[in-house]
């Protein structure tokens, strides 16, 4: 790099432009721009699945829906209630599509089991009124001769043991609900 500049003006050591007459000293190149980072796609929105409760109206209608096919499959079936829990968290799960914890499946069962008891009490409560409340229905519930039915006729005719039942009602279905909701969690709620 020379040390004077051609109009004689004397230049300081990397000097790119003359103080003097503003001559370029030396060519200036300009540096490559630097391009920018590659575009990183965000990544999914988690999906936050709301929790199962009676304020649910998505938890409510599935429990409500499992719960009368239960109630109807419980005269048949006796485990019905735990079929129940976990159908109720199976259906909610496919229906959110989102992740699920124990709590949930237990919730789930448990809103199954509750609305289930209130089904089978509204029935049964249906026959005592009806047994009660015509005589007619009394004569022919006398006529049959299955034992099964006799015995339920005196459960029907004596308020302490038809409170027991129901309370009996109440202990079967909420626990097995919650065992199946729990259920359906370990069997279908990882992913």
């Amino acid at each position: 790099m020379p040390e004077t500049c051609t109009c004689g003006a004397q230049l300081p050591p990397d000097a790119v432009f003359c103080h003097k007459c503003g001559k370029p000293q030396r060519e200036i190149t300009e540096p490559e721009p630097i391009p920018p980072p590659p575009a990183v796609a965000p990544p999914p929105p988690v999906v936050e699945t709301p929790k199962p409760g009676f304020r649910n109206p998505l938890a409510f209608r599935i429990a409500l829906g499992v719960a009368a096919i239960g109630t109807l499959l419980s005269f048949v079936l006796p485990l019905s209630s735990l079929a129940a829990g976990y159908f109720s968290f199976f259906f909610y799960r496919r229906r959110t599509g989102g992740r699920l914890d124990m709590e949930s499946g237990v919730r789930l069962g448990w809103m199954t089991g509750l609305i289930m008891f209130a089904m089978i009490a509204g029935l049964l409560s249906l026959s005592v009124f009806m047994y009660r409340g015509f005589p007619e229905f009394q004569e022919q519930l006398r006529n049959f001769r299955d034992p099964r039915l006799l015995e339920s006729v005196k459960i029907l005719q004596n308020g302490r043991e038809f409170f027991k039942m129901l309370v009996s009602v109440f202990v079967f279905t909420g626990p097995f609900s919650m065992a199946g909701g729990a259920l359906g969690f370990r069997l279908t709620g990882r992913s």
